[in-house]
């Protein structure tokens, strides 16, 4: 399976801060935005992944995480010019992902919870159809909704609804099979100029082969798209790791324990990062002693 992670967008939401800067580069609480959804893709043993940006700010992203080989993983590049909605990605990167499952993340998305990897891994257990989640939200209307039925199963899906007929969203996480580029090729774009990832769920929907996997309330789900959400989303990263001395979305950890880097990886991030919190944790998975 390929990963997809969409970072580009022009972060209107958060202007003046993204005037300069990609919102997946803004910092939530010690690491940048985008290792977050990063660590999604990593946690679903996904190594073969295109980050989909801005052309102004490709350099950044690369010199921020390179080829991914320090983690791991195969990461390439492909830019989007103006923001053509998250379905347009599959077409951004048709040629890489065409015959191939894909599981494609939005950069500006914080998932936490007891047993995500597990949930991850089951989600992927398909070989022709769709899968995505349902998340319970206080503002339904502002997000794609999902009603489902008594035995949780999805029964419509709506867009950004007037109406809401549920209070579950669906977060910017979704695996599809080998069709989606050539579903991504037969929407329409809508009002607003964009090829909705909607659009193609309705059609999965339509052939009973969309599974949603409602979250608990062990998860939580952020989209930091606004001030008050990446902010929130610091104080929550804050409060987990000084409680519980953990890292979330610590990058080369996950790539240790998922045997994909050595302990001689693990030292050479601990010298790029000397002398920051980031770069203690690291000593102390592999007992650096320098």
């Amino acid at each position: 399976m390929k990963g997809i992670l969409l970072a580009g967008g022009n972060g209107t939401r958060l202007s003046p801060m993204t005037s300069v800067i990609s919102k997946h580069l803004l910092p939530v609480y010690d690491k940048p935005l985008i290792f977050y959804s990063l660590s999604v893709l990593m946690l679903a043993g996904i190594r073969d992944i295109y980050i989909v940006c801005k052309a102004c700010d490709l350099n950044q992203y690369k010199e921020l995480l390179g080829d991914g080989n320090s983690l791991g993983l195969s990461i390439n590049y492909k830019t989007q010019e103006n923001p053509g909605g998250i379905a347009e990605a599959f077409l951004i990167c048709e040629k890489e992902i065409n015959g191939h499952r894909v599981c494609l993340v939005l950069g500006d998305n914080i998932f936490f919870g007891e047993g995500f990897t597990e949930t991850l891994q089951e989600a992927m257990k398909f070989e022709s159809g769709a899968s995505a989640f349902g998340c319970r939200v206080n503002n339904p209307s502002q997000f794609g909704i999902v009603e489902l039925d008594e035995q949780q199963l999805p029964k419509t899906i709506e867009e950004k609804p007037k109406y809401p007929k549920s209070d579950y969203a669906v977060p910017g996480l979704y695996f599809f099979d080998q069709s989606v580029v050539e579903r991504a090729k037969s929407i329409n774009r809508s009002k607003r100029g964009e090829l909705e990832i909607t659009d193609i769920n309705k059609q999965y929907l339509d052939e009973g082969t969309l599974k949603i996997t409602v979250l608990g309330r062990s998860f939580v789900w952020i989209d930091a798209g606004t001030p008050d959400r990446l902010l929130e989303a610091s104080y929550f990263v804050k409060t987990l790791q000084q409680r519980n001395s953990l890292q979330v979305a610590c990058l080369e950890e996950i790539a240790f324990r998922q045997n994909w880097i050595q302990e001689k990886d693990i030292e050479n991030a601990i010298i790029r990062t000397k002398g920051s919190q980031y770069s203690d944790y690291l000593k102390k998975l592999v007992n650096y002693d320098c």
